[in-house]
């Protein structure tokens, strides 16, 4: 029989509507009963694709009697991550300054009023690995909470002052100068795994937003390092089994230090910010392997991640139902027998030992059970070239096996798909198709990203303000977060460099003012709280302090204000981002791989502002080839209006009178508050762009 959670609108929470768990969602109704009963309790926070959060459910959710303990002493509340971002914050704080670690599943153990006392993440149903079973931690719970009340009365008030302590900040004292961010530069390329590329070691992580600040750094100061860090690692990957070499995309990070076995979830957001950063590798160097895997990783998402109109749902589970050579479980959709995959390529008339060499498959395989997920290692056939993907023979021989790869695949049970629509990581994508279709001249990626934005504003924004979550079937969740009104800001402010359609900018100036207005410590200049003003009080009112998966709302905030003041011409905007750049400079600095989105808008104050308006109509001939000169390259520090005056000067004042030469489309470029000399000239906009500069890797343009 379905529990309560079989109306929710999250998928994840649906996926344990079967549980005979009595789970509430969080909320009042499940704190009063706790304090009517007086159980503690049990909070379970995890997410649709998290592989060991479908373990614990299958081993102790699932259980009759597991449920029954949890049912007969305490409350238990199930939370998907992804819609409570600000539980999940709190939480999350507290498993970690009691454990030394976190994760999800995430399982902690509260009083009826919400204060945390014990906590860890996945436990087994029976004890292994040194791990305590679920069962035994639950006794040992409902024995502290019977017997030894004072001790966990006290745990969870020193536990509670610590995370309010957390959300305490000083600004640094550190000048935001070219200094901080090669010091920044140099700690990334100390934590970078000079063999494997990356950064640490296993669990491997994407760091997006680290090498994008790394490739920004290079851009405006030169020198190999940073670039040398930022392309290894995006190379590693590409090559990776982290990276899906047949559907394109990426999964959410590798087990090893090699790349080699992802853990299989594909995250919207991952997939975003990597797309953002491969596309600003190509425009950085010019080397067409780029270039392929932004076009991958695109089309990824059009079709595997996209609503028919125009938002983007959230993941793509890690697990999957058996099929003919796989009994299923995590993974199974992706990996491949030998015997399997050279039968798909010889059928696709192609030699099955070449590409056996090329994708590293073999009879042991590299995964459970004698499996293989693809990497791209070598091709026998083109030998071992700097870059394959600019031997046109190769990349048609490739494509061929890889469609007939993908055909075979398209026949195995799909992974469950999470489809709500979270406004903030839509943010994130907007940005990254627009960036991407602008640099790689794709107009149906705009168009993508411009669907996108118009369906949050239509179907996410609720009596003038942005909401977080919606899914099909449902009202949008009451909730919004910094994090919403940061990255759709900073999302469609890209969409306008690539459309040139004035309302993004007005959007974006509304957003930024919301997130002022409801976010902002009023304590703390720069900082910004994750709950608006009139929002849940939680046991603390969290902020994010880091770019952890996603940008903190601060960094993000911090790059729409410095863009928003180069194009309106406001210097408040500036003043606000310079706040936040401040704050966490010095932070940023000792641990650039924490905050590489803050390092870029750090980069961006460095590099800039550099203005650049090209007053002309989007179809018109010179207007193309101006454009197309500004777009060649990536510019960390500029911003572009482009437009009639007449049109949009009253949202953009950056194009306000400034009039044609000659009747001809004519760009304007100001840096630094002093301005070039107009002009109609493509070649004379290039060099006033600085673009006589060499470039990095000059035989791969």
């Amino acid at each position: 029989m379905a529990n309560r959670l079989a109306d929710s609108a999250s998928p994840y929470l649906q996926q344990h509507a079967e549980n005979p768990v009595d789970w509430f969602e969080w909320g009042d109704d499940a704190f009063a009963r706790a304090r009517e009963e007086d159980k503690p309790v049990f909070l379970s926070v995890g997410y649709a694709a998290c592989h060991w959060c479908h373990v614990m459910a299958h081993e102790s959710f699932e259980d009759a009697e597991i449920a029954q303990a949890l049912n007969d002493r305490f409350v238990s509340i199930k939370v998907d991550r992804e819609e409570r971002p600000d539980v999940d914050a709190v939480y999350m704080d507290a498993v970690q300054a009691m454990t030394g670690h976190g994760g999800w599943p995430m399982s902690v153990f509260l009083t009826p009023d919400g204060r945390p006392f014990f906590a860890g993440t996945y436990w087994p149903k029976a004890e292994r690995h040194g791990m305590p079973s679920f069962p035994r931690v639950l006794d040992a719970a409902h024995e502290a909470w019977t017997n030894q009340r004072d001790q966990v009365e006290e745990s969870a008030g020193r536990v509670t002052d610590h995370l309010q302590s957390l959300q305490h900040l000083e600004p640094t004292e550190d000048t935001i100068d070219a200094g901080l961010s090669a010091q920044a530069a140099q700690q990334a390329a100390q934590a970078w795994d000079e063999r494997h590329g990356g950064f640490g070691s296993a669990p491997k992580f994407p760091h997006a937003m680290t090498v994008d600040f790394l490739l920004a750094h290079h851009v405006r100061a030169g020198g190999d390092t940073s670039l040398r860090v930022a392309t290894h690692t995006l190379d590693a990957m590409a090559r990776g089994g982290i990276h899906d070499q047949v559907g394109g995309g990426f999964a959410r990070y590798a087990v090893d230090a090699q790349w080699i076995v992802p853990h299989f979830e594909k995250m919207l957001y991952d997939n975003a910010l990597l797309l953002r950063a491969y596309t600003h590798a190509w425009q950085v160097t010019g080397a067409p392997r780029y270039a392929r895997v932004v076009r991958e990783t695109a089309a990824f998402l059009l079709t595997e991640l996209r609503h028919p109109e125009g938002a983007f749902y959230s993941s793509l589970d890690a697990d999957s139902p058996g099929h003919a050579t796989h009994e299923g479980g995590e993974g199974a959709f992706y990996v491949w027998t030998e015997d399997e995959f050279r039968d798909v390529v010889a059928e696709a008339g192609a030699d099955p030992d070449r590409w056996s060499a090329y994708f590293g498959v073999s009879r042991e395989g590299n995964f459970e059970g004698g499996t293989t997920v693809l990497r791209e290692l070598v091709d026998p056939a083109a030998g071992q070239p700097d870059d394959p993907a600019g031997d046109p023979a190769h990349e048609d021989a490739r494509e061929v096996v890889r469609g007939a790869l993908a055909a075979r695949r398209a026949a195995r049970p799909r992974p469950g798909r999470d489809e709500k629509v979270l406004a903030s990581w839509n943010g994130l994508v907007i940005g990254a198709l627009a960036d991407a279709g602008a640099a790689l001249d794709e107009p149906a990626w705009v168009t993508a990203a411009r669907d996108a934005a118009t369906f949050l504003a239509e179907r996410l924004v609720v009596d003038g303000r942005l909401r977080h979550s919606w899914k099909q079937g449902h009202e949008p969740i009451p909730q919004t977060f910094a994090e919403d009104v940061a990255c759709v800001a900073q999302g469609v402010l890209r969409l306008y460099e690539a459309d040139h359609d004035p309302r993004w900018v007005g959007w974006a100036e509304e957003l930024v003012a919301d997130a002022v207005d409801r976010f902002a410590d009023r304590d703390t200049s720069g900082a910004y709280h994750l709950t608006p003003n009139d929002g849940e009080p939680l046991v603390t009112r969290p902020k994010e302090l880091w770019d952890n998966a996603v940008p903190a709302p601060a960094s993000a905030l911090a790059d729409a204000g410095l863009r928003l003041a180069a194009l309106t011409g406001d210097p408040v905007h500036a003043e606000r981002g310079e706040a936040t750049l401040q704050l966490f400079a010095g932070r940023a600095a000792q641990v650039p791989t924490g905050y590489g989105e803050l390092l870029t808008a750090v980069e961006r104050r460095l590099g800039g502002p550099q203005e650049v308006a090209i007053v002309g109509t989007a179809d018109e001939a010179n207007t193309v080839e101006l454009r197309a000169r500004y777009r060649a390259r990536w510019r960390p520090g500029s911003v572009l209006a482009l437009g009639e005056p007449d049109d949009a000067g009253k949202v953009v004042p950056l194009l306000a009178g400034r009039p044609r030469i000659d009747g001809t489309p004519t760009a304007y470029v100001c840096r630094n508050f002093a301005c070039e000399a107009p002009t109609t000239d493509p070649s004379e906009l290039s060099r006033q762009l600085g673009d006589d500069a060499p470039t990095a890797y000059p035989e791969d343009r």
